[in-house]
């Protein structure tokens, strides 16, 4: 006999992965065990040498579908005499970690069983299996095994300890195993008290009351959401109302793919998305004839829409009267969406008609995952080109870590302002968080902590380092002052479109410098300004400003990003342009602002310079007409995009001089085009079609002193799909190697990534 010892590290715990070593040693005769440890899987084996060869073999092609394994190491020697094949008890090991799964929808097995009347756990809301349910949710400390989860309070009936200890049962060792016996249960709370129901009939109560118009804040996998018929105007309204939401669009959810089609159209590449395990909203282009309320996604021809994830959710649309319904962040704007019932029934309270509880702790809230679907005509010119595009990564896909090229040092990156995560680094794994928000608030900064607390816990990180944004005043910014003059830890400034550019140098393992073009909103520059229209010249370490769009006014700061008109006649003033009366940007403003305005700008009272190119299509959006008042970042923008029209091929001229993108012949055309009463879709076509080039000669003039061919595109304008198709067509024409992200979002979502990377690159030295 033989033996062989097997160290496997990755996502190997919480899918399964003891019962498929079991089952596959016990296929081939092999004696030993297996065992979680907080360093990963850890297996034994006596056998003949073919059937462990075999055994190793196997491991690696037939591993579990939602395990990941990164590291595989195993060693031979003489055998140990084992008499039997066992799971034995998981191990910590003192400072080591391992990846954690995501939470995973509801499978096929599960949902076949939800539905059968012969299955004792027929309707039950908490079905489960290794190969699906909660994860990262309700996971307090690692090795993953039930005690270390919010479960531990629901003891195993006998039915379900025996699925449990049974090798040929699929909820073996499934650590969030229940049934109707001893597990979690559902109720519906309303303000009459004696309308209480639970279990089934609270969900058949919800659903009439969904059916009526009525608003349910429905507690989830990672937090609550607010539930409404998306098909009722009326119903969808109010939401907007109580939740402080005025035009942001809500996410939606389907039953299946064929009552999406009826809505969207529906590619294969996004049909795989919907239907994977992360169940992520997805966005799709909106059918004409779509039945889905106009107020659920006001002035946008997108829906963002995700299929049924939980048992809870296929249960909701099971024989009722709705085809669709809002599921929308259970919050007040801007705030953290709830997951505990007594923060529930005291934040929404009056937010929501009625609530449905359930009594499973979420230990982490993590909101729903957004992506969409990017797939190039030219694939051979993006390397690793996947058609997710991520917009927010969150539920299904956090914590999975983006694995780095290199070992690096245990940091903490605080990331930026808005669409906050935070990202920790260990061994050569960066831990990207669950999405947290917007930092503007207590609540958002105290979801924030805890999040840090919770990941360095399960990794465990004791960061030597903090990295941070260069803005002084970004709540992340001053929680890593704070902590490193508490710790007595070294901080690690890093400037904002260089993080976008790394945390894409670091997805694709770049090790050579790029042409980073870094189009985004806002960003502190080195020299106090604002930046956001950015070509650097970067590697992991460092970077040169290259080139940039020309600098312009941005009066009142914020006030101008909220009031796109202010920002469109800041630009027309620092072009020497005249503000015409025609203009709807200059309706906006009566004769005595106008003044009050035009002093500000010329006294240069609170008028920041910026180079942003999100604030420049704020500015054109504006004085295309569409948008002089946004209610959410980036909507004058998305608005302005959205009524772009594809067969347009004529485009406004940008200037490319000196390092400086010139933008004054673009808008003197554009105004001309508004003037002469030119279709908005054309002037929308035509500012992309103009910006696209603009990029491309800057690029071309950049590679031409530099003989650098690789560009990196990342920022939050690149969520802008007309502009990234665009741009990479003309770029791949020039047979530039480009690099967009597939891993982490190109918003500020993933920009903690690049401070992390950065930041370790410059403490290797």
């Amino acid at each position: 006999m033989n033996n062989v010892k097997v160290h496997i590290t990755g996502v190997v715990q919480g899918v399964g992965f003891r019962p498929f070593v079991y089952n596959l040693a016990t296929s081939l005769n092999l004696k030993g065990w297996v065992k979680n440890t907080s360093a990963g899987v850890v297996i034994e084996a006596d056998g003949e040498k073919d059937a462990l060869d075999s055994f190793l073999q196997k491991l690696r092609d037939d591993a579990p579908p939602l395990s990941r394994i990164d590291d595989f190491h195993a060693s031979f020697g003489p055998g140990n005499g084992f008499t039997q094949f066992d799971i034995i008890h998981s191990e910590s090991v003192d400072g080591a970690f391992q990846p954690i799964s995501p939470d995973v929808a509801i499978c096929d097995d599960c949902l076949r069983e939800l539905f059968d009347p012969n299955d004792r756990r027929y309707r039950y809301p908490f079905i489960n299996c290794t190969n699906c349910g909660p994860r990262f949710t309700i996971i307090q400390d690692i090795p993953y095994d039930r005690p270390f989860t919010t479960m531990a309070g629901f003891p195993l009936c006998p039915d379900c300890e025996r699925e449990y200890k049974d090798p040929t049962n699929r909820r073996f060792h499934a650590q969030p195993v229940a049934c109707p016996v001893c597990g979690p249960k559902v109720w519906l709370e309303t303000k009459d008290e004696r309308g209480k129901k639970d279990g089934d009939e609270a969900i058949v109560e919800v659903q009439r009351l969904l059916t009526e118009g009525k608003i349910v804040a429905i507690k989830g996998l990672g937090g609550f959401h607010f539930a409404c018929d998306a098909t009722n105007a009326k119903a969808v309204t109010e939401l907007r109302t109580r939740k402080l939401r005025v035009d942001k669009p809500f996410a939606l959810m389907m039953p299946d793919i064929e009552t999406i089609e009826q809505h969207c159209f529906v590619s294969e590449a996004e049909k795989e998305l919907l239907t994977s395990s992360a169940r992520p909203i997805v966005l799709l282009k909106k059918k004409p004839e779509s039945t889905i309320t106009e107020e659920a996604s006001p002035r946008q021809d997108w829906l963002g829409v995700m299929l049924p994830y939980t048992p809870l959710h296929y249960l909701l649309f099971n024989n009722s009267l709705f085809t669709a319904l809002v599921m929308t962040s259970g919050n007040l704007s801007e705030e953290p969406i709830a997951t505990d019932n007594a923060e529930a029934r005291e934040r929404l309270a009056t937010l929501a008609d009625a609530f449905l509880m359930h009594d499973r702790d979420i230990h982490i809230r993590c909101e729903d995952s957004v992506v969409r679907v990017f797939e190039d005509n030219r694939k051979s010119s993006i390397e690793n080109c996947k058609s997710i595009y991520p917009i927010r990564r969150s539920r299904g896909y956090s914590p999975f870590p983006v694995k780095l090229p290199f070992e690096v040092p245990q940091l903490l990156a605080t990331g930026s302002e808005l669409k906050n995560t935070f990202c920790i680094t260990n061994g050569n794994y960066a831990f990207l968080s669950h999405h947290i928000g917007d930092m503007e608030n207590y609540e958002t900064l105290k979801s924030f902590e805890q999040g840090v607390e919770h990941f360095e816990r399960l990794f465990r990180v004791k960061p030597v380092a903090i990295a941070h944004d260069m803005h002084p005043n970004y709540l992340a910014t001053r929680y890593a002052f704070s902590r490193a003059e508490r710790e007595n830890l070294p901080m690690i400034a890093v400037q904002h479109h260089h993080a976008h550019i790394a945390a894409c140098i670091a997805e694709h393992g770049l090790t050579e410098p790029v042409i980073g073009v870094s189009f985004d909103g806002t960003g502190y520059g080195d020299d106090g300004a604002i930046w956001g229209g950015e070509f650097l010249v970067a590697d992991a370490k460092s970077y040169q400003r290259a080139a940039h769009l020309e600098y312009f006014p941005l009066p009142g700061g914020d006030a101008a990003i909220k009031k796109p008109a202010r920002t469109a006649l800041a630009l027309l003033w620092s072009l020497g342009i005249e503000w015409d009366d025609s203009l709807d940007s200059v309706k906006e403003f009566c004769a005595e602002d106008q003044v009050t305005l035009r002093v500000q700008l010329e006294k240069k009272i609170n008028t920041p310079m910026t180079s942003s190119m999100g604030r420049l299509f704020d500015a054109v959006s504006a004085l295309a007409g569409v948008r002089q008042k946004v209610n959410y970042e980036g909507q004058a923008a998305i608005e302005f995009e959205a009524m772009a029209d594809s067969a347009e091929a004529g485009q406004y001229v940008f200037g490319v001089e000196s390092g400086r993108v010139r933008v004054g012949s673009a808008v003197e055309a554009l105004i001309k085009d508004v003037m002469a009463g030119i279709p908005t879709s054309k002037i929308s076509a035509r500012f992309h079609n103009g910006l696209a080039e603009a990029a491309r000669e800057t690029v071309q003039k950049i590679s031409s002193e530099t003989s650098l061919r690789s560009v990196v595109l990342s920022g939050g304008v690149w969520q802008n799909i007309t502009l990234l198709q665009k741009t990479i067509s003309l770029l791949s024409k020039d047979g530039f190697e480009i690099y967009i992200h597939r891993e982490v979002p190109t918003n500020d979502g993933g920009l903690s990534l690049g401070q992390a990377y950065i930041a370790a690159s410059r403490l290797r030295g």
